[in-house]
Order: structure tokens, then C-alpha cells, then sequence
């Protein structure tokens, strides 16, 4: 049996050194010269060829929503592919349902141009800028967490977004990377606010972005930002609103809420908010704040590993554990989830059961 695992590890090691050793020389031998790409029939590019399609469009000043940087790990740099393309890569089916594929749908970070490539995108995307702002103010806001609020000082109209939508931000090459990298990040500040923007940065192990973020970024200095991204917005409607989050989920629900009173609207807010400790509740005065000074927001935080140590009071398990004990079946809400994949699903099996119809549960699942 040893010597079965032995020789079956041998193969994959081998396998895996050969894919490293053409990538490396597709990377710097091959040559393919330029390549045209026709976007919506109309825009014709002439390109030099051999990156993938979503760093070779940024090149040009056509931003993909992308929250993985081109790692292909979160799905959202789709782009409809009508000739090109190539085949489609293992990497890539993970994230293309049946009807994707059957419509040519790529995912542009994988799609590596090396022949002239004929795409269509959302019209909006080309409306999508880059920003050189300021970093004016930095805020530990748990252990893992900063708040980094930034000044725009290019455009110098400012930004214009709507709440729920993100960021890319780039670091730029230091010791975790050898080249600028791209992380997406949603916007935690009103939309109101046409100069300055804010974001809630959870810390990840190995995350080339975010430590770059936790450990460099300071007052005064300078990054590029590019935007805004995403579709996790406000929808029209009367009806009551449930909001849920966890950790840095909560910056776009905070955002819309933000949006919500700024604007005067009389709707009724429910938040769950749910972390492990005490020390894990990003704003959490300020929300018991404004629920003593809003009387249509209620506010329910609860923790999932507190001890009597802790000290505290209030709810306690998961935020699944709030929709059991707080929704109603057949609830006449609408609903705005935000956080881990794991915690996005299961609110949405539960409410689901609840009977919320799936058109009115909006939801971004933090990669």
C-alpha cells in the first residue's frame, strides 16, 4: 500500500511540476503577438497577447468586477465569450452553471489571450473608474478588523456609488507579492458622501491585500482604488427589512442603513449582527445608539462564543439562531445577508423554510 501512495504521490508531483514548468514558459517564451478584441461589436482593441482577458481589458481601462484578484476563486469576472476563448479550462467550471456554459460564459481572469477574441460586457462596466485617493484615517476596530477611510483626490468630482456596492483596492508588490494586486472590499460609508470612502478590512492569514493593508497602509498615503462594483443594493420596496451580518459583513449593510434614515424613509429595520466575543462587534455602541435615537431600527446582536467571563447579557449562539427565535412564518420582509458563504446559505435555507420567496432575499457572500 506504501508503495502504491508512494508512486501515486510521484505522478502528481510530477504532473504538477510540468503544469508549473509550461506556464512558465508560456509566461516568458511564448510570444503572440498582437491580438485584436472586439467588445459589444462595436469597441476594437489591438493588444499585445499572452495574459488573461481580465488584467489585459484593465490594461485598458475596462475594469471586470473581480473580488479574488484573478485567482479564480470567486466567480465574478463572467464575461460572454463569443469566439476565442479557448476551451473551457477545470478551473472554470466550478462557477459556470449549465446555461453559462451553453452561452459561451468565461471567466475572464482564465481565459488567457492568445488569438483574436470576440466578448460581449455589460455596457455599465465601461462607465467603471480608477481612483487615486488618501488614506485619512485609520481605526482598529477588533483585533482582526480595521476601518481604513480614505480621501478622493482623483476624479476630482469624487465617487458616486450606491450602498451595498464595493472597491477593488490595490497593494502594491512588497514582500507577500512580487506584483500589484487587486482585493474587492464593500463601501461602509454613505453614499452621500462624494469625497471620502471607508471600508471595514478583515485581516486574512496569508492575504496579500489585507496584511499589506493591516501592516503598511498609514495617514497620508497614497493607493489606487477602482469602482464601484456589485449589485448587493437597496431595492425598491415598502415592505419591513430584515438585515443580517457578520464580522466586516457588516459594511454595506451599514452603508444602506446609512442611506436609509439619511434620506428620511420611514422603514422598519430589523439588524442582526452576530460575532464570537464581545471585542468582535464592530460599531456596536453606535448601533444601540441609533436604536435609541431611530424608533423604527432595532438592533439584536448576539455571540457565539462568549463564557461568563465575558459578561454579557444578550442574545447568544449564531444569527441562524436570531431567524428562529425572531421571524414569523410567511414574514412580509425583505431580506439583505451579508457575510461568509456558510453563514449567507444557511440564513437562506432557513428563511426559505420560513416562506420569505427567494426573490426577496439579497445577499453577498464575502470570499
Amino acid at each position: 500500500m506504501s508503495e502504491i501512495l508512494i508512486g501515486l504521490f510521484s505522478i502528481s508531483a510530477i504532473a504538477a511540476l510540468l503544469a508549473l514548468l509550461l506556464e512558465v514558459a508560456d509566461r516568458f517564451f511564448a510570444d503572440y503577438g498582437e491580438k485584436h478584441i472586439v467588445i459589444n461589436d462595436d469597441k476594437d482593441l489591438l493588444i499585445k497577447a499572452g495574459r488573461p482577458l481580465l488584467f489585459t481589458l484593465a490594461e485598458e481601462k475596462i475594469y471586470i468586477p473581480s473580488a479574488c484578484g484573478g485567482k479564480g476563486t470567486c466567480g465574478l469576472c463572467k464575461v460572454k465569450i463569443a469566439q476565442g476563448g479557448g476551451p473551457v479550462l477545470p478551473t472554470e467550471t466550478p462557477y459556470l452553471n449549465l446555461e453559462e456554459l451553453a452561452d459561451n460564459i468565461r471567466l475572464s481572469c482564465q481565459v488567457k489571450v492568445k488569438a483574436d477574441v470576440q466578448l460581449e460586457i455589460d455596457e455599465e462596466l465601461f462607465n467603471i473608474q480608477e481612483f487615486t485617493v488618501a488614506v485619512d484615517k485609520v481605526e482598529p476596530l477588533t483585533p482582526d478588523i480595521k476601518y481604513i477611510g480614505f480621501k478622493i483626490l482623483s476624479p476630482e468630482d469624487g465617487i458616486t456609488f450606491k450602498a451595498g456596492q464595493y472597491m477593488q483596492l490595490e497593494a502594491p508588490p512588497y514582500k507577500l507579492s512580487k506584483e500589484s494586486e487587486f482585493r474587492a472590499y464593500s463601501i461602509a460609508t454613505s453614499p452621500f458622501e462624494k469625497n471620502t470612502i471607508g471600508f471595514m478590512i478583515t485581516r486574512v492569514k496569508e492575504g496579500v491585500v489585507s496584511n499589506y493593508v493591516h501592516d503598511y497602509l498609514d495617514i497620508g498615503d497614497t493607493a489606487t482604488l477602482r469602482g464601484p462594483f456589485g449589485e448587493f443594493c437597496l431595492r425598491e420596496s415598502d415592505r419591513e427589512m430584515l438585515m443580517i451580518a457578520t464580522g466586516s459583513g457588516l459594511a454595506p449593510i451599514y452603508s444602506m442603513i446609512q442611506k436609509i434614515y439619511r434620506e428620511g424613509a420611514k422603514r422598519k429595520i430589523t439588524l442582526f449582527f452576530g460575532d464570537r466575543k464581545p471585542f468582535d462587534l464592530i460599531y456596536h455602541e453606535e448601533l444601540k445608539e441609533f436604536e435609541q435615537s431611530i424608533g423604527d431600527f432595532t438592533y439584536i446582536p448576539t455571540l457565539s462564543r462568549t463564557t461568563d467571563k465575558d459578561n454579557w447579557s444578550g442574545e447568544k449562539g449564531r444569527v441562524t439562531d436570531l431567524i428562529k427565535k425572531y421571524i414569523p412564518d410567511n414574514p412580509e420582509i425583505d431580506v439583505y445577508i451579508c457575510g461568509a458563504p456558510a453563514m449567507v446559505s444557511s440564513c437562506e435555507e432557513l428563511l426559505l423554510q420560513k416562506g420569505v420567496p427567494v426573490e426577496r432575499i439579497c445577499y453577498d457572500k464575502f470570499m
